[in-house]
């Protein structure tokens, strides 16, 4: 069982290299042992391509081996058409006789089919190794399909004394309560979900671009919380560098779980992953539903007085960390 760990922990370790790209799809990792050795390996192309397993047989220079090797993978093998051709269809056309797998695919379109196909078609399947950490390595898609939502992220940064921005400002731009790294991890972090979202207010205040500046990465589509059609059509949210969608009381019901239609929305575009950015009543209101998957909240060096307050989070952090002098405080709301 230990070998088996020690193999799946690779295919997680795959996994990492195609986790941004591969969204929707979830990043898998996958690789081929021929009598201790490793022979192929590959993990989950960019959306449309070809996944891990695929990637893996492909990479396997004598393919006269896989008949006598086992593939290792972190999540079950699709077994249904999609934009690629079933991965059960490939391991079974080249005869490999024993596949690991991580855990189960809890998408409908899979779900325990792929294992089925497999067993049926005469393979030793071995399921469960690693399953959590396995689990852990696509928690959006995961969460995607099981809550029938996107993984939300609450993002903010505060003040020593508690607060996200002045009261009033003499420019339409964000005053900075961290120093320049701190930010181009945001940027980073932009770079790996599917969606960004603020409220009305932080862009009539603020005129975010909202995009990725200071990281290499695609810009997230911008979702917009508009309930009158305030906001100025001149705003950077309009340019061309990403998508925006504005949801208005044409889309959604402000008068009541805001955040949940706001969810239900998302899963109904397909988007797996959102990162709210703003302002103190759009995060909090995510909060008071408890809709809400992970915080990331920065506290800057800088003191404002007086101002707008910080969201209220009643939770206690579970990891700590400094960028130079900012401290960044992570808390998660999932096992």
């Amino acid at each position: 069982m230990k070998i088996h760990q020690k193999y799946i922990e690779r295919c997680i370790e795959l996994a990492k290299n195609g986790l941004v790209k591969a969204m929707p799809n979830p990043s898998v990792g996958a690789l081929i042992v021929y009598k201790n050795q490793i022979i192929g390996e590959g993990f989950t192309s960019a959306y449309g391509g070809a996944h891990a397993e695929v990637n893996a047989i492909r990479s396997v220079k004598d393919k006269s081996l896989l008949e006598k090797s086992t593939l290792y993978v972190s999540l079950e093998p699709c077994s249904h058409h999609g934009k690629t051709p079933p991965c059960c269809d490939l391991i079974l056309d080249y005869k490999i006789p024993n596949v690991i797998i991580g855990t189960v695919d809890s998408n409908e379109k899979v779900a325990g089919n792929g294992i089925k196909k497999l067993i049926e078609a005469g393979v030793n399947v071995t399921v469960g190794i690693l399953e959590k950490e396995c689990r852990a390595s696509n928690i959006r898609f995961f969460t995607f399909h099981e809550k029938k939502r996107p993984f939300i992220i609450l993002k903010w940064a505060e003040s020593q004394d508690g607060f996200i921005a002045p009261k009033t400002k003499k420019e339409q731009k964000p005053v900075w309560i961290t120093n320049e790294f701190s930010r181009q991890l945001v940027h980073k972090w932009r770079s790996e979900e599917q969606a960004i979202l603020v409220g009305t207010q932080t862009v009539i205040d603020d005129n975010p671009k909202l995009n990725v500046r200071d990281w290499t990465g695609k810009n997230p589509t911008r979702i917009v919380l508009d309930q009158n059609n305030r906001i100025p059509k001149e705003s950077h949210i309009f340019d061309n560098q990403a998508k925006t969608i504005v949801l208005s009381s044409s889309e959604i019901d402000f008068s009541e779980n805001i955040a949940n239609q706001i969810a239900n929305f998302l899963f109904k575009n397909n988007i797996q992953s959102v990162i709210i950015e703003g302002g103190r009543q759009t995060l909090q209101t995510f909060i008071d539903e408890n809709l809400w998957d992970e915080a990331r909240v920065f506290r800057g060096e800088l003191f404002l007085e007086k101002g707008i307050k910080a969201p209220v989070l009643q939770s206690k952090w579970t990891e700590r960390q400094f960028i130079l002098e900012d401290e960044l405080l992570i808390f998660k709301n999932y096992d």
